[in-house]
């Protein structure tokens, strides 16, 4: 790294820390709702904002990039379809939420099925984001700066020594955010890193189509060029051998975008600490339309990366991108590998710090909701009900602290050296989507399901996608003979869970009053009276753009 980069990176690190500063001196961090929820005092452009980059981390930048890489356009669908689900989100969800007055999932389920309810859920967000999420946010984002950077060779040590340094780094940083900050200060500093990786984003973007184009012109020339080598390329419905072949957008692709966006603690904490419905509303809303864009900074790099690995022979990518154990092109390499091509040196310190802001943004968020899960739903609930307010903090922060020591040291065992990281992230995310996802909607939009039903719901959901995710025997397994694909046995599960509940209800085994939901009174529940129009319009412009690619 030399000086001209060292600079640019400690500047826009630096500016960040201190803009977050600026803007949250004196805010409350001393009371539950003020650590938890900044005070339910964010603005539409703040949630909108921590919503994008608590998503758009290095699973995206490095792993929707390598998935693009092997297969094209198709893997737009983890962005664009999650257009609809905030449209949902914003409409029908966010209204209910914020009426119950709920700072957890969890909490919510105990006021819908009873506090054993809350208390599994909790402990199932808890144990998934330390063993899955951080994992791989952590380690992708150790893995992109490495291969951005060349780090392991500029300080003389192994690929594998390096990713752990810069492991133990990231949860350092990022952790002191989440832990000292709450979640005011972790919503101000996404929004600043959120319009740094745009615009670093969209320069990847740009000059990795000019290297393609070359002297061509510009980049309709490369788009030419790309889609002359390989038609698939920028077609959105994937074909029978790839990750997302198109019916799965109606099965586990759906499922699991709307579960994410809708009934995720990581994600819609920020949404619980609207300062009121319309605030939400406009926050969700604008963060929709921004995912609907995300494939061009998220899918067209990796599309150019392999062109010029594949198809133009450019000798410096061939090198750094590499091939697997099975001589397979590396694709998890390829994002790191384009950067380091095309960004000129100057800015490569920029983008950098962009991306480091990147994984902090995805890791002090989940850090931040995992301490909100343990102080509210298991800490101040069982551990020690009569708990002060400075007590149950603190007890989050404990758990802010164990949580990140996990998943540095899971990270690396469970994620180096697998290609295709970004589709096995999502299986691993289904194993407990599904079955919480039954839970939640049934609870919703049923009102005489109990929590027997929800609980066997659970334990039936876990037992079953661990089955399915773990031991479905791989390509040539009974799994893929019987459902194709792994996503189609997702929406398979989904759906028995939803039938077993309505079948327990139908056989008695249900409330013995219909569920009402009480009003918290809160915040203000005046929805933004554009939002229905707004939200329409987003929808056909999802529906638009999978059209217009579909030929």
């Amino acid at each position: 790294m030399n000086t001209t980069t060292l600079i640019s990176f400690l500047f826009f690190t630096g500016m960040v820390a201190f803009l977050t500063w600026w803007k949250t001196r004196g805010s409350d961090v001393d009371t539950d709702e003020g650590y938890f929820l900044a005070g339910r005092s964010l603005t539409g452009v703040f949630i909108a904002g921590s919503l994008l980059l608590t998503n758009l981390s290095t699973e995206q930048l490095v792993g929707l990039n390598a998935d693009s890489f092997r297969d094209g356009l198709s893997v737009m669908c983890w962005e664009v379809v999650a257009g609809i689900s905030l449209v949902i989100l914003a409409l029908v969800f966010l209204p209910r939420y914020l009426k119950s007055g709920i700072a957890t999932i969890p909490q919510f389920l105990e006021e819908r099925y009873g506090r054993s309810v809350r208390a599994l859920t909790a402990g199932i967000f808890i144990v998934a984001y330390m063993l899955i999420l951080l994992p791989f946010v952590l380690f992708l984002g150790a893995n992109g700066l490495n291969s951005m950077l060349s780090l392991n060779v500029k300080f003389g040590v192994t690929d594998y020594q390096m990713i752990w340094m810069l492991l133990v780094f990231i949860a350092t940083l990022g952790g002191a955010y989440a832990i000292f900050g709450g979640l005011r200060a972790i919503a101000v500093s996404d929004t600043f890193n959120g319009a740094g990786l745009l615009v670093g984003g969209l320069m990847i973007t740009y000059f990795s189509l000019q290297v393609v184009a070359g002297d061509d012109g510009g980049i309709s020339g490369a788009l030419q060029k790309i889609d002359a080598a390989d038609p698939d390329a920028f077609r959105s419905l994937g074909a029978d051998n790839e990750s997302t072949h198109w019916p799965t957008l109606f099965t586990g692709v759906l499922l699991l975008n709307f579960f994410y966006w809708t009934t995720n603690q990581q994600i819609i904490q920020r949404t619980f600490g609207a300062k009121n419905l319309a605030e939400g509303q406009k926050g969700v809303l604008l963060a929709a339309f921004f995912k609907i864009l995300a494939p061009l900074i998220l899918v067209l790099p990796g599309i150019a990366a392999a062109y010029l690995v594949v198809t133009a022979n450019d000798q410096q990518m061939i090198d750094a991108v590499g091939t697997n154990s099975d001589g397979d092109w590396n694709s998890s390499q390829a994002y790191g590998a384009l950067v380091a091509r095309v960004l000129p040196e100057w800015l490569l310190g920029f983008f950098a710090a962009v991306v480091i802001g990147s994984i902090l943004s995805t890791f002090n968020s989940v850090l931040n909701s995992a301490a909100t899960l343990f102080s509210l739903d298991v800490y101040k609930q069982y551990i020690r009900p009569d708990a002060t307010t400075k007590q149950v903090r603190f007890s989050g922060q404990v758990c802010s602290f164990v949580v990140a020591i996990f998943a540095v040291i899971a990270a690396p065992l469970v994620f180096y050296g697998r290609d295709g990281v970004f589709s096995f992230f999502q299986g691993l995310n289904g194993v407990y989507f599904i079955p919480l996802a039954s839970v939640i909607l049934l609870g919703l939009f049923h009102k005489t399901a109990d929590g027997r039903s929800a609980m066997a719901a659970l334990i039936v959901g876990l037992v079953l996608m661990v089955i399915g995710t773990f031991f479905g025997g791989g390509e040539d397994g009974w799994l893929e003979a019987t459902f194709v694909n792994g996503f189609h046995y997702m929406g398979a599960v989904f759906a028995f869970l939803i039938v077993m509940q309505l079948v327990m209800v139908a056989m008695g085994i249900r409330r013995d009053s219909p569920y009402e939901q009480r009003d918290a009174k809160l915040v203000d529940l005046t929805p933004w009276k554009p939002a229905p129009y707004v939200g329409g319009v987003l929808v056909l412009l999802c529906l638009g753009v999978y059209a217009f690619f579909a030929i």
